[in-house]
């Protein structure tokens, strides 16, 4: 009987120092001043010293799987030259089909799926509203009914972004606010989490016509986004102008910009383009990965 106990005790054991381990979790790296731990890490990654760069990508490799394998440089004056590395030409494969939308970054694929009623998911139970992430409602009309599909970068992953397919940005629009966690954990407890953060919604125009819209989220530690058609690195302490029209004209693959650290990319598309197979909640995708795809359209009767 004792033996029997013991057995039914284990697995809420198990579950018990798992909760812990993410609320520990949570209270490090959101009760936590994270704008000041922000700007703080904005100002050490930049630091141009040997030693210092050395012993913190040292530390870095400890908690993360970082791997410069395909990096195209190996030393680095700073963290930050790290955190924004290039890679080696052909490191990543663009998929070419001109049906096929490709992953504009190396991510792992967080919640995904259909637009309704204006709403998607940022994680399980945890809805948000496109009109408050975009900041109009008029911006997030074109994508009803249409996908989403929510990229995580952690801190080791390559952290510059390209362009899905071929197209023209036609606007971009600068929403300042907090730096809270984007990890799994936090998007689990924090309600509107992607519309309470820092970031940047790109509009797009592809070759069709069809609209696309990329919101990369900065987050703590982040917080610093780099546009190269703008020439402008977003950041906290950056206030406007909030609405940046601009006529750029982009090929699929084509670097956009960067993260300082690590964040999150959110992709909407509209009615007539669906996820690709195999994108799922979980999946790791590479940068020039098929992301969505174009669905045929209906046989004339």
């Amino acid at each position: 009987m004792k033996n029997q106990n013991q057995a039914a005790l284990t697995p809420l054991r198990w579950r018990d120092r798992l909760l812990l381990q993410e609320d520990l979790n949570f209270l490090l790296t959101n009760r936590v001043p994270r704008a000041a731990l922000t700007h703080f890490m904005g100002w050490f990654s930049k630091i141009r010293h040997p030693w210092v760069c050395r012993a913190s990508i040292a530390v870095w490799r400890l908690f993360t799987e970082l791997d410069l394998s395909d990096a195209r440089q190996r030393d680095f004056a700073s963290l930050h030259d790290c955190f924004t590395r290039e890679l080696v030409p052909g490191a990543r494969t663009i998929d070419n089909d001109s049906e096929v939308l490709t992953s504009p970054c190396d991510a792992i694929v967080g919640a995904c799926g259909t637009v309704t009623q204006g709403s998607v998911l940022q994680a399980k139970g945890m809805p948000y509203r496109l009109a408050e992430l975009m900041g109009q409602a008029s911006r997030a009309e074109p994508f009803e009914g249409g996908s989403y599909v929510t990229l995580r970068l952690t801190s080791a992953m390559y952290h510059r972004f390209h362009a899905p397919a071929d197209g023209r940005i036609e606007h971009v629009s600068y929403l300042s606010g907090d730096t809270w966690n984007v990890n799994p954990i936090a998007l689990a407890r924090i309600e509107r989490l992607f519309c309470r953060n820092e970031r940047a919604v790109i509009r797009m125009r592809l070759a069709d016509g069809k609209p696309l819209t990329l919101v990369p989220v900065a987050a703590i530690l982040v917080a610093s986004i780099r546009l190269h058609f703008l020439d402008v690195l977003l950041h906290l302490r950056w206030r406007g102008p909030v609405e940046m029209p601009c006529d750029t004209p982009v090929n699929k693959g084509q670097e956009l910009g960067w993260f300082e650290h690590g964040s999150t990319i959110i992709v909407f598309a509209p009615p007539g383009l669906t996820l690709a197979p195999g994108v799922a909640t979980g999946q790791r995708l590479r940068m020039g990965q098929a992301l969505m795809r174009r669905t045929p359209a209906p046989p004339l009767r």
